[in-house]
Parts: C-alpha cells; sequence; structure tokens
C-alpha cells in the first residue's frame, strides 16, 4: 500500500495506515468465534414482565419521554433489491429457480393485496395496460418490469425505507412514514417534538429530504407533533480493503485497492455521533400497521422504562463508587446489585480484594452503555439470538449471530437450543452517570469482524465487516434481554413477506 494511487485511496477514505494493516491481517487469521455457554431462557438471562411490571415501567417511561430524552434510531441504509430478487427472475436477470419463480408468480397473482397496487395501476395505465389484465393472462414478466423498472416505478433502484408497505386511512404508507409515526408515540416530549435519526445510502439523501418535506406536514398534522429528523451516511473512513482469494489487497485494473462498505456494524461510528440519551434501535423494515401500533408501542415504552429504571439506580451506585469515600457497604450493595440485576458474576476471590481493587471492579464493569433488548420466541428467522457468551469479563448476555458461532458440534448445538431471536428491537442508554455521552467505540469487540465472499465484476473477493451493531458493536456493553410477543415483530426480507396477515391492513 505505498503506491501513489495508495496513498490517495487511504487519503481519500481517512483510514489510518494501522487500521489497514490489521483488516489485512484478519483476512489471513480470519474472524474470531464467540464461544457459547448457553442460551438466554425466561429465567435464565430472559426477563418478563408482568402487568404490574408493564403498568410501572410505561409509567416511567412517560416522565422520561415528556423530558425530552428519547430519540429514534432506525438504520435505513438498505436498498430493496434483495427484496426483489425472485421478480428480478421474471426480468430475466438472474437464472430462475423452482421455488423463487413459484414465489415470485405468487406475489403478482395477489398483486392487488400490495399497498403500491393503486400507483401500480396508475402507472401500468400510463402505459396503456392494464395491471389486472395482465395478472389474469399470467404476463408476470411485464409486471416485474412496471414495478421494478426506470420506466415504471423503479423500485429495484429504491432506498427500502421508500417502498410502499402498508395501506391507511390516507392511502399507502412508506416504512419511512410508518417509523415516524411510531415515533409519535413513544418518543414524543411535552413540547410534541419528535426527534428521529435515519442512517441513509450514499447519494440518496436529496430524494429523502424531497419526501421528508412532502410526507412529514400530512402526518405532523394528522398527529399534533413536529417531527425532527435528521439524517447521516456511512462514513468513508469506515470502509474496508477488499482482499484477493490469496488475502492480498485487491485492485481495480486501474490498480487502485477496492474499498468497500464496512457493513451495519459501521453505523457504530453514526451512533456515536448522535450523542443521544435514550435511544431506540429498530430497522427499517420492522414497522406495523396501524392495528397492532397501540399494544406494540406499549411494548416500546415499557422496555424504554425498565432501561430507565436500571439506569437511575447503575448512577446512584456509581456516584457513591467513584466517591473516594465509599465504604465497603456501598461496594458490596453494588455488586449484589450487580449480580441480581445485570448478570455480572462475583469475580474470584472478591472477599480477599483490597477495597480499591473492588472499586476498581464495579467502576469497570458499571460504568458502560445500557441496553434493553427485546426478544421474541424463536421461529427460525434469520439473525441473532440471546445467549451467554465467554468472554475477558466472564460469562454475560449477547446477541450472537449464526456467522459468529464456530463450525464445531458442540456450538452449533448451543446455537441451534436457542429458544429466543433478537428482532434487533433495542432501547440503549448512551450517557454515563454524570450525564456525558459515552464513546461507544471503547466498548466494541473489534476482532468480531465478518468475512464475506463476493464478487467485483466478475472477480471473486472476500470483503471485511465491521463487528455488528448490536453483536460486535455492542459487545462490552450492559445487556438485559426481555421476551416480547411475538406479533411485535413484522420484518420484511422479501417481496412476499409484505402478504403476511401482520402487513395487511
Amino acid at each position: 500500500m505505498t503506491t501513489e494511487r495508495d496513498v490517495e485511496a487511504v487519503q481519500e477514505h481517512g483510514i489510518p495506515e494501522a487500521e489497514l494493516a490489521r483488516q489485512l491481517e484478519l483476512f489471513s487469521r480470519g474472524p474470531s468465534y464467540a464461544e457459547l455457554d448457553r442460551p438466554c431462557t425466561p429465567g435464565d438471562g430472559v426477563l418478563k414482565l408482568d402487568d404490574e411490571a408493564m403498568e410501572r415501567c410505561v409509567e416511567r417511561a412517560e416522565r422520561s419521554r415528556l423530558a425530552g430524552r428519547m430519540t429514534k434510531f432506525v438504520p435505513a441504509s438498505g436498498r430493496a433489491s434483495r427484496m426483489f430478487h425472485a421478480l428480478q427472475v421474471l426480468r430475466g436477470e438472474l437464472a430462475p429457480s423452482d421455488s423463487e419463480l413459484k414465489e415470485a408468480e405468487a406475489c403478482l397473482r395477489d398483486v392487488s393485496r400490495f399497498a403500491f397496487y393503486g400507483t401500480l395501476r396508475d402507472e401500468a395505465k400510463r402505459a396503456g395496460q392494464s395491471i389486472d389484465k395482465l395478472a389474469a393472462e399470467k404476463r408476470y414478466g411485464e409486471i416485474a418490469e412496471l414495478l421494478l423498472g426506470p420506466k415504471g416505478l423503479g423500485y429495484a433502484d429504491l432506498p427500502k425505507a421508500l417502498l410502499s408497505f402498508h395501506r391507511a386511512g390516507e392511502g399507502s404508507r412508506t416504512a419511512f412514514e410508518e417509523h415516524l409515526i411510531e415515533a409519535a408515540a413513544y418518543v414524543r416530549d411535552r413540547s410534541d417534538v419528535c426527534r428521529v435519526h435515519f442512517t441513509l445510502p450514499p447519494d440518496s439523501r436529496r430524494r429523502f429530504e424531497a419526501f421528508l418535506a412532502e410526507a412529514a406536514p400530512r402526518h405532523e398534522q394528522r398527529l399534533g407533533v413536529r417531527f425532527e429528523v435528521t439524517f447521516s451516511v456511512q462514513k468513508l473512513s469506515t470502509d474496508t480493503v477488499a482482499a484477493a482469494p490469496d488475502g492480498s489487497v485487491f485492485r481495480t485494473p486501474s490498480g487502485k485497492p477496492l474499498f468497500w462498505p464496512g457493513g451495519h456494524g459501521a453505523l457504530l461510528d453514526n451512533l456515536n455521533a448522535l450523542k443521544g440519551d435514550i435511544v431506540f434501535i429498530k430497522n427499517i423494515d420492522n414497522v406495523s400497521p396501524d392495528r397492532l401500533k397501540e399494544q406494540s408501542n406499549r411494548y416500546k415504552l415499557a422496555l424504554s422504562g425498565l432501561l430507565v429504571e436500571i439506569e437511575e439506580k447503575l448512577h446512584d451506585y456509581l456516584a457513591r463508587i467513584y466517591s473516594k469515600a465509599a465504604d465497603e457497604t456501598a461496594l458490596d450493595e453494588a455488586l449484589r446489585f450487580a449480580e441480581r440485576r445485570l448478570f455480572i458474576p462475583r469475580p474470584e476471590g472478591w472477599d480477599g480484594f483490597t477495597r480499591e481493587v473492588r472499586r476498581a471492579f464495579l467502576i469497570d464493569r458499571l460504568d458502560r452503555p445500557l441496553r434493553v433488548c427485546g426478544v421474541v420466541p424463536n421461529t427460525g428467522e434469520p439473525g441473532g439470538g440471546p445467549f451467554w457468551v465467554k468472554g475477558q469479563d466472564g460469562v454475560a448476555p449477547q446477541i450472537v449471530e449464526r456467522a459468529q458461532v464456530a463450525p464445531k458440534d458442540d456450538q452449533k448445538a448451543v446455537h441451534a437450543s436457542a429458544t429466543h431471536f433478537n428482532p434487533v428491537d433495542v432501547v440503549c442508554a448512551l450517557r454515563d452517570y454524570l450525564g456525558e455521552p459515552f464513546n461507544l467505540k471503547r466498548f466494541q469487540d473489534p476482532a468480531a469482524v465478518f468475512i464475506s465472499e463476493k464478487t467485483w465484476e466478475g472477480q471473486p473477493i472476500r470483503v471485511l465487516e465491521h463487528p455488528g451493531l448490536w453483536n460486535g458493536g455492542m459487545a462490552r456493553w450492559i445487556t438485559l434481554f426481555v421476551e416480547v410477543p411475538l406479533w411485535t415483530f413484522q420484518p420484511v426480507k422479501t417481496l412476499s413477506d409484505l402478504l403476511r396477515e401482520g402487513h395487511q391492513a
């Protein structure tokens, strides 16, 4: 990495030379695997809130909401291309498989059930065609072209956030709008301000700003709120260098090294820059129609209320511990709180530790960001689950994805025994006991990277992704898991997911 072109590329991205060397070393060494001890289950790492606890937590959350402490953070960097993978088969862009062909035809046979049907019907009419007639005649390739192609709605190149997901009284709603509407229920402060931050795909800010300018006033008037919406994109400095199959730097025909977006783990920088207080994190494609919102939003408030309740006690203990006058009683009380409420194990030899060693241990373990994660019963959805993981801090609750599990029978068996799944329904406390924002990068596991095999212009490459935002990126956070109902999780990974009952009006 010493040619003039290399220097220009590195300067353009703002990546330190030492970081590039570390990335290349990871390609040769490979990622580190999480060491699973056992799954988190109800009574053993997964909490259940009874009716009384729900009421208490919701009430506590409402006070923090009105005080203006809440912000919503929505990773919305994904484009819709994966969602329409099956339909690309009908356009002749991908080799067909029986399953994808059947999925695509089933979707377009029921095209009238989608929220975008009205817009698609009008687009077809302008082209002198009838969607209903095309569907009846099974001319599914032409429908796919109208929906995805540049001469139609162009959905193949749209960010997923701007696709119509649901039907509503005023017409269809995008995923972007649904997140704004949700925010009005659990983020709005006493001045009726709702703060929402979206991470965007590169080169899409103008499109989002234009859509926001058109859509926000309609919802603000109806809901009696004012949206404060901010945007960010993944920083160039979080890109990673691509490698050839032999582990060397992959170079384009011009000789320049190829850099690649660092995956959703790169969004840790965006979250860090937000400097928020209490922050909800929820994926762009996990939204509910109006009929499910009230109860779903209630669970969001309950999770944040539990978070604030724990945070208040945590900060009270930290204030006492940081005081030089902290006595043995204060330290023992803090340890019991850490054991019973935060699942932080008592270290071996505690009774023989000096007061200063005890104090240092508690400061290290307790002065960290805190998160409460909703988990749902495991139904086989792809993604991370709650596990007890062995690490440098002992055995602690973590979110672990399949790619982090070692390919050994005992580890695969533990992973397969998971009873719950994390649908990226997370609320975070991002400030320390003095009210200052944490530097979140201090609490990640930089070795928990992902390595993917991809192609670039037909050539095989290896791509390094930063530790996932809610697993390796938050590996050293204090983590609590709470069971929430399965119906609060309504993901949209493929077009056919929008035909599920949970997305129908």
